[in-house]
């Protein structure tokens, strides 16, 4: 899977549940273990920057926004939505993005290469993480 067809995620037919999601604030970090035994930590700004809502996506591919300025963006608030997904609250006060069980399992699995992505996309575009 590509990083780009990890923004794809559906609601429906969600594979990946997690059995724990804790908020590492010390690391600024998201960990969350799947039932499945898989276990990830994801960084703030990470899932700040690739968060999956059209505010950051957009309704199409080629509308996504390149996010800069989020290398200390911290997590305020995690809360539930329904039995399939989680609201983020970011100190930023973005809290916009539904992050669904299986959105996070592949942010986890893909996290390498949605960071490079990111990266290239930055210099790209001529932004820097630092705020």
């Amino acid at each position: 899977m590509t990083a780009s067809s990890a923004k794809n995620t559906k609601l429906k037919g969600q594979q990946h549940k997690p059995v724990e999601i804790r908020l590492n604030r010390e690391e600024n970090k998201l960990e969350v273990d799947f039932k499945n035994g898989e276990k990830f930590s994801l960084p703030a700004e990470l899932l700040r920057v690739e968060s999956p809502s059209a505010e950051v996506q957009g309704h199409s591919p080629n509308e996504k926004k390149i996010i800069g300025g989020r290398k200390k963006v911290a997590i305020m608030e995690l809360k539930p939505v329904g039995n399939y997904a989680i609201n983020i609250k970011f100190d930023d006060l973005h809290d916009s993005g539904i992050y669904t069980w299986d959105y996070l399992f592949e942010m986890g699995r893909d996290q390498d290469a949605i960071w490079a992505e990111y990266l290239k996309n930055l210099e790209s575009s001529g932004l820097k993480r630092e705020p």
